[in-house]
C-alpha cells in the first residue's frame, strides 16, 4: 500500500499506539482521521492536521455513524487501523464476569462493529486495507490474562478467517500482533514486561508493515520468535512454565 496520499482511519487513536500511528502516518504523506471517545485527547493528537470523530466502538451505531462522518470529510477510505483496546489483569481463582465482559465488549464486539462499518463498502469497491492490533498475548495463555488473551485470541481467529473470506475481493487484511509497548494501558503493570517498547517503535513497524502489504505484523523481533515458538510447546510444559 501506497502511504503518501492514502485515506487511512485510525480507530482507538487518543493515546498509545493509535496515537503514534496517527503521527507516524501523517509524517509519510497519509490524510489521517482518528477516532476514540475522548475529543480532547484526539485534537491533542491532531494539532489541526487529521481528521477527528468522536466513537465509542462498544457502540454499534456510533460506529457506523463515524465511519460516515469521515467519508464526509476525508472521502472514501482506503485503510482502516482498530487499534482500541482494553486490559485488566485477571485472577482466575476469583472470577470477574462484568471484567471479562468489558474485555469482550472493546476487543471483540468493538472490532466486529468496525468491520461492519468498513467491509461491505471496501468489497463493494473492491479494494482497501482493514488492519487490527491484537497482541502476542493470543498466542497462548498465561496467568493475569484470562480475559485479555482470550478476547486477542479471538481477534487473531477472525481477522485470519476475515482474510479468506475476503481474499478474492480486493480486500486486505492485516494482523497486528505487538508484544509489551510503553503505553497507559501498561503503566500500571507490575510484572516483568520484556523487549518492551516505546509506541513510536511500535507505530514504525506498523507503518513499515502496511506499506509492504503484510498479513501479519509482529513486533519486536525477539517477542515475536519467542511467541510463536511457544505455540509448539506441549501444554503441559507451557502450564508449568508459565505458572513459575
Amino acid at each position: 500500500m501506497q502511504l503518501n496520499g492514502t485515506r487511512v482511519w485510525i480507530v482507538g487513536a487518543s493515546s498509545g499506539i493509535g496515537a503514534a500511528l496517527a503521527d507516524e502516518l501523517h509524517s509519510r504523506g497519509a490524510q489521517v482521521a482518528i477516532s476514540a471517545r475522548r475529543m480532547a485527547q484526539l485534537t491533542e493528537v491532531s494539532r489541526g492536521r487529521m481528521v477527528e470523530v468522536t466513537a465509542d466502538v462498544t457502540d454499534q451505531g456510533a460506529v457506523a455513524n463515524a465511519a460516515a462522518a469521515v467519508r464526509a470529510q476525508l472521502g472514501e477510505i482506503d485503510a482502516v487501523v482498530v487499534a482500541s483496546g482494553y486490559w485488566q489483569r485477571a485472577d482466575g481463582r476469583s472470577w470477574d464476569c462484568a471484567e471479562f465482559d468489558r474485555h469482550v465488549a472493546v476487543n471483540v464486539t468493538g472490532l466486529s462493529h468496525v468491520i461492519g462499518a468498513v467491509m461491505p463498502d471496501m468489497v463493494r469497491r473492491g479494494r482497501g486495507t482493514f488492519a487490527a492490533v491484537a497482541s502476542v498475548a493470543g498466542y497462548r495463555g498465561v496467568p493475569g490474562a484470562e480475559y485479555y488473551g482470550a478476547t486477542k485470541a479471538a481477534q487473531i481467529c477472525l481477522l485470519e478467517s476475515l482474510r479468506a473470506s475476503v481474499a478474492g475481493c480486493g480486500v486486505h487484511v492485516t494482523t497486528i500482533c505487538p508484544g509489551f509497548v510503553r503505553t497507559d494501558m501498561t503503566s500500571s503493570n507490575t510484572f516483568p514486561m520484556p523487549f518492551i517498547i516505546p509506541p513510536e517503535a511500535a507505530a514504525r513497524s506498523i507503518a513499515d508493515g502496511l506499506a509492504h502489504d503484510r498479513h501479519e505484523i509482529v513486533f519486536p523481533a525477539p517477542m515475536a520468535i519467542l511467541m510463536k515458538a511457544a505455540r509448539w510447546a506441549p501444554v503441559g510444559i507451557w502450564a508449568r512454565a508459565v505458572r513459575r
